[in-house]
């Protein structure tokens, strides 16, 4: 995920929302008992073991609560990590790291275990084609963080929302009378409107994949919640015509027998909305 100004300007208005949410009219608890002139020094201790995420964002997070706290950094976004390890220290107000501190330790525990479930597939297909896709399926108003999580685990972004792509689903489908019919209507909509989006079409069976390569003008068709015999027959029909990209059904115990079926892409929802936060603390020194 490119660290452009639009991406950086997303990061900074999830951080004041999420500190406003959380601190409110002030942290009350440390203002009760900790002078304003305390200083202090604290380690991120990693409790756990997979991939660590969210160090980047951790430094956005001090940076917005109080510019002159200063992080050292001992471990990296997609580094592996082990229990007892450190991964960073943070050092300077101590009113301004426990302001910081449940943001920080919230996000790079969801991150970490997005970016771990998505090393583990990955690793799954390693030596095949395949790329692991994510999806749509992540927390409202974190998208970027756990699409950003999905990359530093070795995945791909997906289309971001419903603006970047053009997905034809079953629902479309259904509701617009057809295949043939969408399609045609998609790309008379994207002529109309001067839009260059790249069509994804979902196809349910070997008869509606035949149907999407005879409108053509597909970028990629989603072979959905097919078996990996009837991905492998969908495979030699498309021949090469298309992308492929396959979800449904999919899982660690089978996701190596689908990547050998030649798809182009394997997309699972699981890897942003089915994951087990990573346990990581924020402790003074």
């Amino acid at each position: 995920m490119t660290l452009n100004s639009d991406f950086n300007n997303q990061i900074q208005e999830i951080i004041k929302n999420a500190i406003r949410e959380d601190v409110g009219s002030g942290d009350h608890s440390s203002l009760a008992c900790i002078p304003s002139t305390t200083t202090g020094k604290a380690k991120l201790l990693i409790k756990d073991t997979g991939i660590l995420a969210g160090v980047h964002f951790a430094k956005a997070v001090f940076n917005f609560v109080d510019p002159d706290l200063k992080m050292e950094t001992f471990i990296n976004d997609g580094d592996t990590i082990s229990y007892g390890d450190t991964a960073f220290t943070v050092s300077g107000s101590s009113l301004s790291i426990l302001k910081a501190e449940r943001l920080v330790l919230n996000t790079m525990q969801r991150m970490s275990a997005i970016a771990t479930k998505t090393k583990t597939l990955v690793d799954l297909v390693a030596g095949t084609n395949t790329k692991i896709l994510d999806t749509r399926k992540t927390t409202p108003n974190l998208r970027i963080l756990e699409k950003w999580a999905v990359k530093i685990g070795g995945g791909h972004n997906h289309r971001f929302g419903l603006y970047d792509m053009i997905m034809l689903k079953d629902n479309h489908i259904d509701f617009c009378g057809g295949i043939t019919k969408a399609l045609q209507k998609t790309k008379a909509y994207l002529k109309v409107n001067n839009l260059d989006l790249k069509i994804i079409v979902e196809a349910r069976d070997l008869k509606e994949i035949q149907e999407i390569l005879e409108a053509g003008g597909v970028y990629r068709i989603l072979i959905d919640n097919f078996s990996p015999e009837e991905t492998l027959k969908a495979i030699e029909l498309i021949a090469g015509r298309c992308l492929t990209e396959s979800s449904g059904g999919i899982d660690q115990t089978n996701i190596r027998q689908y990547a050998k079926c030649g798809v182009d892409y394997i997309s699972s929802g699981a890897i942003t909305h089915s994951v087990h936060n990573l346990d990581l603390s924020l402790k003074a020194m």
